[in-house]
């Protein structure tokens, strides 16, 4: 899968997510996914890695589990964010409920209620 291809995934399961924008963060260039001013979910510059916040403990079971696809990132890391490749194969719905994962622990209790409402995909 190229980096455009997984650029795309990432910005379709971002942005299903209630009140999820997409805003570069800093003076990057690379698309980060917001909940009001906070970020759920961010690209590398080089589109090959994603970001995102995970919950106590996730963080090591990923990187001790798959340290081909996943890994501590600089900056964030010491706060619980966790890397993933891109450019390894991916399992799509994992990634997917990873970054749902990470809106849950940074959007306000009343959009995750919404996401808890939403009707059940088969």
């Amino acid at each position: 899968m190229g980096d455009e291809e997984a650029a795309a995934r990432i910005r379709e399961i971002s942005l299903a997510l209630p009140e999820a924008v997409e805003k570069p963060f800093g003076g990057h260039t690379a698309p980060a996914y917001r909940v009001g001013d906070k970020m759920f979910a961010m690209t590398s510059e080089d589109g090959r890695s994603l970001t995102f916040k995970a919950g106590p403990g996730v963080q090591d079971a990923l990187v001790a589990s798959d340290p081909e696809r996943f890994f501590v990132p600089p900056y964030v890391g010491r706060n619980g964010w966790v890397g993933a490749r891109l450019d390894a194969d991916q399992d799509w719905d994992e990634i997917a409920g990873l970054i749902e994962d990470s809106y849950r622990l940074i959007a306000p209790r009343r959009l995750v209620r919404l996401l808890d409402e939403r009707p059940a995909t088969p």
